[in-house]
C-alpha cells in the first residue's frame, strides 16, 4: 500500500524573502494528487515542521500554518518533524508500519533539504519512494537556481 507525504507545505517556507519556484504549480498538483488519494483510500500524511523552542516555525504561529491554498481534509494524517528527515523522531515511521504502508510518494518542500533528507531517510528504511519530479520545490541557492534542484 502506498501513502502520500506531503512536506513542509507552510507559510515560514513561502515568504517574498524566501521565494519557491513554481509555488502555485506545485500546490495544484500537490492538491491533484492528494484528491486522487483521498478518492482512492489512500492516506494523505500533512508533515509539518515544528521549530518550538528555536524561535522559527513555532507550532501554533501564522508562520507554522500550512500554506491557505493547500487543500487538507480532517482525514488527513498530521505529522510533526523537528529534523530535516521527516522520520527523524517523528511517529512517521510507526504510522506508516501500522497502516501496511511499504511505498512513500513524496512532495513539498524543500527540494534540497526535506524533500531530499527524507527521501534518503525512507530508502534506508526500504520503502518503495517515488518523488514527484514537479510535486516539490525550493529557493535559489548561491549554487544553483530552484528550477534545476
Amino acid at each position: 500500500m502506498k501513502a502520500l507525504l506531503i512536506i513542509d507545505m507552510q507559510k515560514a517556507s513561502f515568504t517574498k524573502e524566501a521565494m519557491r519556484y513554481d509555488t502555485e504549480g506545485i500546490v495544484t498538483r500537490i492538491n491533484s494528487l492528494a484528491s486522487y488519494f483521498r478518492k482512492n483510500s489512500l492516506p494523505v500524511m500533512v508533515i509539518q515542521h515544528d521549530g518550538t523552542g528555536s524561535g522559527i516555525c513555532e507550532k501554533g504561529a501564522k508562520e507554522w500554518e500550512l500554506l491557505d491554498s493547500l487543500e487538507v481534509k480532517e482525514t488527513d494524517i498530521y505529522v510533526d518533524k523537528t529534523a530535516n528527515d521527516v522520520f527523524y523522531n517523528s511517529e512517521l515511521l510507526n504510522i506508516l508500519q501500522s497502516q501496511k504502508i511499504n511505498e512513500v510518494i513524496i512532495t513539498g518542500d524543500a527540494t534540497d533539504f526535506c524533500v531530499a533528507a527524507s527521501m534518503q531517510s525512507a530508502l534506508a528504511k526500504d520503502f518503495e519512494v517515488t518523488v514527484i519530479s514537479d510535486g516539490h520545490s525550493t529557493g535559489d541557492r548561491p549554487h544553483a537556481k530552484a528550477q534545476l534542484l
